[in-house]
């Protein structure tokens, strides 16, 4: 059984005195490949350095909109210059992102509005799926996506990442032609709304991740820290809300994920690890 874990934030400070510990914990697991999501183009040197040590690590690159306000007039070209330079080397960027809105933790509404469209520009450009954050602004958030599929159609494409909308908001976004990516965030004990968008989605669009270091699923939850290794909780929550095997979300979520992000498991097979 294959499990891709479709965000991770493995840059971060909390993995750097054990990441071979951590790497050897998702081989163990079935983790065939992550997705490394990013939250400012600045970490583009960690998270390329990340995708080169270990072959199973896609990346993307982008703005969250949490630091909108750290978006400059050359922030737009900085992202594609990075794309072009992954591109030349064998770890290409996969998506743009993570981006989009967050009015639970910013009011900056106009900013993180002209950062969202600025990235989907870019994205629309290069042809590449993009990861969304989104959150207390679904109705903000579908109104940009619904404009941008307007004008550009199928070209706009991705993820809405970590998601905790009701079912009504997550049909808005399947409607758009939008993946739904869970989180342990599903495997919480009151989580009901995102249960139940969980067994709505369609067989062809759910994805899982950890969205490590934050949100250690069930069991899990006492730890601080949360792990690629932990995707597998997930898939065990979403096989039991959807009265599926754990091995078909396995199989499911691992094919959308290499269809949305471009990803050849072939190519990025797990290396022994040699301890």
């Amino acid at each position: 059984m294959q499990l891709i874990d479709s965000h991770v934030h493995l840059n971060f400070e909390t993995f750097k005195p054990d990441l071979e510990a951590v790497r050897h914990r998702w081989q163990e697991a079935g983790v065939a490949h992550l997705v490394h999501s990013c939250v400012h183009p600045g970490e583009f040197a960690s998270i390329w350095s990340i995708a080169k040590q270990f072959p199973e690590v896609s990346f993307a690159i982008g703005l969250h909109p949490l630091d909108a306000d750290r978006w400059e007039e050359h922030t737009g070209a900085e992202i594609r210059n990075l794309v072009h330079l992954s591109n030349q080397s064998n770890a290409p960027v996969v998506a743009i992102g993570e981006m989009g809105l967050d009015f639970y933790k910013a009011s900056n509404r106009e900013q993180q509005h002209k950062v969202f469209e600025a990235q989907l520009a870019i994205a629309t450009e290069l042809d590449l799926p993009v990861i969304v954050h989104c959150r207390e602004a679904a109705v903000e958030a579908r109104e940009v996506l619904e404009k941008w599929r307007e004008r550009e159609g199928d070209r706009v494409r991705g993820v809405m990442h970590c998601w905790g909308g009701t079912p009504e908001e997550t049909q808005w976004f399947l409607d758009l032609g939008f993946y739904i990516s869970f989180s342990g965030t599903v495997t919480f004990k009151n989580a009901k709304a995102i249960q139940s968008s969980a067994a709505m989605v369609g067989k062809d669009r759910i994805l899982i991740e950890t969205d490590c270091p934050f949100l250690s699923p069930t069991p899990k939850r006492g730890e601080k820290r949360n792990e690629p290794a932990y995707v597998g909780y997930v898939a065990a929550q979403l096989a039991e809300i959807r009265g599926e095997t754990v091995e078909s979300i396995a199989d499911q979520t691992t094919a959308n994920a290499c269809r949305l992000f471009g990803i050849r498991l072939e190519e990025t097979k797990i290396q022994p690890n040699p301890s």
